[in-house]
């Protein structure tokens, strides 16, 4: 089957942070949704995107606070952003064109949900290595350390 829409692979669905909020509070949340992203808004406005991979590597990885250290100050900004209408094929340009694997999906100039390089994998390819990593659970079986459990 192959997805013409961009509203037919999103993940619906918007998870936002103040821009004012805390590494420490957004990657809570992240963990609390499990999600690896969320949009960072003000008021209905988005105004960039926050990984976990930014945080460790924009932040943690320079030894900065995550207590102290905003969303905003970490997040990539003005994010590249899709309506649902748009094509599928329109998405994929744009993570190509901005090497990004996810784009919030906005209508009307509200966030209705994101669309990854994993959403869009599972709808054109279901048996791709992609797809089935993209639906996987998350892997539980890690001991406090971070370590896998043997």
């Amino acid at each position: 089957m192959t997805a013409d829409f961009v509203k037919d692979v999103m993940t619906p669905g918007a998870v936002a942070v103040r821009p004012d909020a805390s590494l420490v509070e957004a990657a809570q949340l992240m963990r609390a949704q499990n999600i690896g992203d969320v949009l960072v808004a003000d008021g209905q406005q988005v105004v960039g995107v926050l990984t976990d991979r930014d945080i460790t590597v924009r932040a943690v990885a320079d030894g900065v606070d995550p207590l102290t250290v905003s969303a905003q100050a970490v997040c990539t900004p003005d994010p590249v952003m899709v309506a649902p209408d748009d094509p599928v094929s329109a998405a994929v340009a744009l993570m190509r064109a901005h090497a990004v694997r996810r784009l919030p999906v906005v209508e009307d100039g509200l966030p209705v949900g994101m669309v990854s390089l994993g959403d869009v994998a599972e709808a054109e390819d279901p048996d791709s290595t992609l797809a089935d990593i993209s639906r996987a659970e998350p892997d539980r079986e890690r001991g406090g350390d971070g370590l896998d459990v043997l």
